[in-house]
């Protein structure tokens, strides 16, 4: 008899249609490998909708049902599934970075945490690299970021860094919630900033079309961290592609359905990244974008 795998699936954000679009990828590829759903393999699905003090509750409920492994998706997420179980293995499917608290744990030998990150050194002095590309004569930029995400407090240094190096001044702006997205581009907009870059967070991806609106209605050039907030409206993304990320969660599940320990398989970092501009959105900014940067991008 085929045994039956129940598999956890825990995500920071909300199930709109480009999220629920990546679990389905994730599905399908299990079922090109041999899990197909409802037959030998079943999802139990709990969604943070943006909120993570909800994700402790979420995570134990999932280590209740006793699942075979948890896929997460968003740092805080893989945290909460840890809090939650160090038994069952934890796949992440996007998060966390190098230099979290979650990383060292997957070092050791006992680790029930693998997976994926899309989190990679360096991106943060490249979108800041974009952001000046706009705004050549900006000297005012700022960067807003997660404050509940273990894993964005760590971009926040390396932003800093990259606007030293590109002399240009960098103000920081944390929310603890979705709810503080409005006074925080309004305080953007009071201080005169130039431009802002989004440090990666699950909790903005389920909000990105209403963070792009605010951003445009603030009259705030953007760069985000994947296409998805560019089809939102945001003015720029660059990133490595989601979906790969995914993708790649299956195959993870599929080698530790089949036995394989979470410790021996490693952390992956991303290795190809694109860049997107939404055209209609540096209309309503009046924006030129150089030509360099739309023979780099993909337009949209």
């Amino acid at each position: 008899m085929v045994q039956f795998s129940r598999l956890g699936i825990l995500d920071t954000s909300s199930p709109d249609a480009d999220r629920v679009r990546l679990w389905e990828a994730f599905a399908q590829r299990l079922s090109e490998i041999g899990h197909v759903q409802g037959q030998n393999i079943g999802f139990e699905f709990r969604w943070g909708n943006g909120d993570p003090s909800s994700l402790d509750r979420l995570a134990q409920e999932l280590a209740a049902l006793r699942v075979h492994a948890i896929v997460t998706a968003g740092t805080p997420a893989a945290f909460a599934a840890r809090r939650a179980s160090t038994r069952i293995p934890i796949v992440m499917a996007t998060g966390v970075s190098v230099g979290t608290a979650l990383h060292q744990d997957a070092d050791r030998a006992d680790s029930n945490i693998t997976g994926l990150s899309d989190l990679a050194a360096g991106l943060s002095k490249k979108r800041l690299e974009l952001l000046c590309a706009l705004a050549p004569q900006s000297r005012q930029l700022a960067v807003l970021w997660d404050q509940s995400n273990p894993s964005g407090k760590l971009a926040i240094p390396e932003f800093q860094d990259a606007a030293h190096s590109l002399g240009v001044s960098l103000a920081v702006f944390g929310v603890g919630a979705l709810d503080g997205l409005d006074s925080a581009l309004a305080a953007m907009a009071r201080d005169k900033i130039a431009g802002f870059a989004v440090v990666p967070s699950a909790m903005f991806f389920g909000d990105r079309k209403r963070l792009a609106e605010l951003a445009i209605g603030h009259r705030l050039p953007a760069i985000f961290v994947r296409r998805e907030y560019a089809q939102a409206g945001g003015l720029m993304a660059y990133g490595s592609p989601i979906r790969n990320n995914y993708l790649r969660a299956a195959d993870y599940v599929d080698q530790i359905l089949k036995g394989a320990a979470p410790a021996n398989l490693p952390i992956e970092q991303p290795t190809g990244f694109e860049l997107f501009i939404n055209l209609r959105t540096a209309q309503q900014l009046d924006l030129t974008i150089p030509q360099a940067l739309l023979l780099a991008a993909q337009a949209l």
